[in-house]
């Protein structure tokens, strides 16, 4: 195959999600060639991906940006206890997104087993030491609560706050939103809606798709 039937190839299994078997069968290779392309391209793809602090380059005090996480699921077992996430209620793995004010994705973590909780796989990924040295604002959810002095998160409580407490709240959810794009551009590529492929590959993958996002953005 050309290298232009092979990044192909590539593309329809990241955004179809079909079996190497079939997209395979599509372009009339095996499913071991089939694998053998994927495997090649994601790393190359993979390798462009900007890391934590080339992402925040540019980026200091009085910027900010938008912290979330989200679950990849995977095809697990209830005896792989490590992948299951209590608060998706399936198994997965979690990867964390840091995005700029309109929901353009700057940076996706590697994969973590599910059951880590975000604040957890925030400090583990270093992102809230990152921030916190450059002094940029963070906007997160209450799960981040506690997660250090540059990040934001709502007030407990609803009707029960003073009327400043909620308007604050109402005003933090606003300007968060749009971070819920960056993982619809990430959950866009089908493959990341249900992952069948080996645990251990999701975060390249991830940092794959990241790469062609940028190069989509960029275009």
């Amino acid at each position: 195959m050309s290298c232009f039937k092979q990044a192909l190839l590539v593309l329809a299994h990241l955004r179809k999600n079909e079996t190497l078997t079939q997209v395979g069968a599509g372009f009339g290779v095996s499913e071991a060639t089939a694998w053998r392309y994927v495997h090649e391209t994601v790393e190359v793809l993979a390798s462009w991906a900007p890391g934590l602090h080339e992402a925040l380059v540019g980026l200091g005090e009085g910027d900010f940006v938008i912290l979330d996480g989200t679950l990849i699921p995977t095809d697990r077992i209830k005896a792989d206890e490590p992948y299951y996430s209590q608060k998706h209620k399936k198994h997965g793995m979690n990867v964390q997104v840091i995005a700029r004010p309109d929901g353009t994705p700057l940076w996706f973590s590697r994969a973590t087993p599910g059951r880590n909780h975000d604040l957890t796989a925030a400090r583990g990924h270093g992102i809230v030491q990152a921030c916190l040295t450059r002094q940029i604002l963070v906007l997160a959810d209450r799960a981040y609560q506690g997660a250090g002095a540059t990040v934001r998160t709502p007030y407990y409580g609803h009707r029960d706050l003073p009327e400043h407490y909620q308007q604050y709240n109402r005003d933090h959810a606003g300007l968060r939103a749009p971070g819920e794009r960056a993982f619809a551009r990430l959950k866009s590529w089908r493959l990341l809606r249900r992952a069948r492929c080996s645990t251990n590959r999701i975060g390249r993958t991830v940092a794959a798709v990241h790469t062609l996002l940028t190069c989509q953005y960029s275009g």
